[in-house]
């Protein structure tokens, strides 16, 4: 499980640009998830506890925004998310597309009280 590790990273990332930018207290942290990316949300919300004790960020509030993983059918050009249509064009059939998004990973925002 490597979500622990990125959420390390994370709270460290955060703690740094706190005092960059001198604040004392942080509400919450948003995260946006690619549905295709190789990190497990409910993951990232389980170890997110763990990574934050003891640290200025234990009370702050974790939300994870999920983004979908869409696809552009090369053959007709109709844009779908592959999961729900496991990766069929729901158009016209064919199976091969271009990757448009799903496998980002992003420290959205970092809101301050």
């Amino acid at each position: 499980m490597h979500e622990l590790g990125i959420v390390m990273h994370i709270a460290e990332t955060v703690i740094e640009v706190m005092k960059e930018e001198e604040l004392t207290e942080v509400k919450k942290i948003v995260l946006q998830v690619g549905e295709l990316s190789s990190v497990i949300p409910r993951y990232l919300e389980e170890c997110y506890p763990a990574a934050v004790d003891g640290t200025i960020l234990e009370t702050t509030e974790l939300e994870i925004e999920i983004l979908p993983g869409n696809g552009r059918c090369k053959k007709c050009g109709e844009v779908y998310n592959l999961i729900k249509q496991k990766r069929i064009c729901p158009g016209c059939g064919a199976e091969h597309f271009e990757l448009l998004s799903g496998t980002e990973f992003n420290l959205k925002e970092i809101l301050a009280q």
